[in-house]
């Protein structure tokens, strides 16, 4: 096996030009551990050419997943100043491998938030929250991978957009929203597909993020996990989600 600064240079080079990479851990021996290494190498690569942390995204939200995927915790990954794609913009598809969209609540924090918190100490750090799509897209062949290697691949997270920011004393635990491809209806979902509340998931990235050494920062974004199944993106579509109470966001899709 490569050593762990290999892995994260082919990953990070994968993201950074577009290019899928074949599988590398496919007896799944690869431990969870030396996967967020790998992650967490391959991030501070981009940070070493200038881009900065700005939160992080939460994936297997749905206690459906964590069962098939054999797991008992959530995974998450990080996000850069650089991954934000500007609310009814553009993304160029080139630069992407197997690129899909999911609809998510996002966090706003306007303070610190780390450890084993409870959900009250959780929303008390909430400046604001509101619609967002994440942009997943795995750099692997043919779209196979492990889990481990999914991690390694920063939890498949690409990009994000966030719709306007709104009043986090709404209740956020079940607001009914879809996803549009240029104005069809895709996907329907709730809020509570995430944990059965969002606030679960903020919970869980305050103590995740702690535990790797990186707590939360005021400032910074939490992406909560897909609401609904993704839906793969392609050239000419315009992507938005509508979120209850929320409004909608969206971004165009060029080749």
């Amino acid at each position: 096996m490569k050593s762990i600064a290999e892995y994260a240079e082919l990953l990070d080079e994968a993201a950074r030009l577009g290019n899928e990479v074949p599988q590398f851990d496919t007896e799944n021996k690869l431990s969870l551990e030396d996967a967020y290494a790998i992650q967490k190498a391959s991030i501070d690569r981009r940070l070493s050419r200038g881009q900065r942390r700005v939160g992080v995204k939460m994936g297997f939200t749905s206690r459906a997943k964590m069962i098939q995927m054999g797991l008992s915790d959530v995974i998450w990954g990080r996000l850069t100043d650089a991954m934000q794609v500007e609310e009814g913009g553009s993304i160029e598809l080139k630069g992407y491998v197997h690129p899909r969209a999911e609809p998510e609540l996002a966090f706003l924090l306007k303070r610190p938030l780390a450890g084993d918190v409870t959900g009250p100490e959780a929303m008390a750090a909430v400046e604001a929250i509101a619609p967002a799509i994440e942009i997943i897209d795995s750099r692997y062949k043919d779209f196979k991978f492990t889990l481990p290697e999914v991690i390694a691949d920063n939890a498949s997270s690409s990009s994000f957009v966030i719709g306007a920011w709104h009043d986090p004393r709404t209740d956020f635990s079940n607001l009914g929203l879809t996803l549009s491809m240029n104005g069809k209806t895709v996907q329907v979902g709730s809020t509570a597909a995430l944990l059965g509340n969002p606030l679960r998931s903020l919970v869980a990235a305050a103590r995740v993020s702690a535990q790797a050494g990186e707590p939360l920062q005021a400032g910074w974004i939490v992406m909560a996990g897909g609401a609904t199944p993704a839906e793969w993106i392609k050239p000419g579509q315009y992507v938005s989600v509508q979120m209850e109470g929320l409004g909608e966001c969206g971004f165009h899709a060029k080749d």
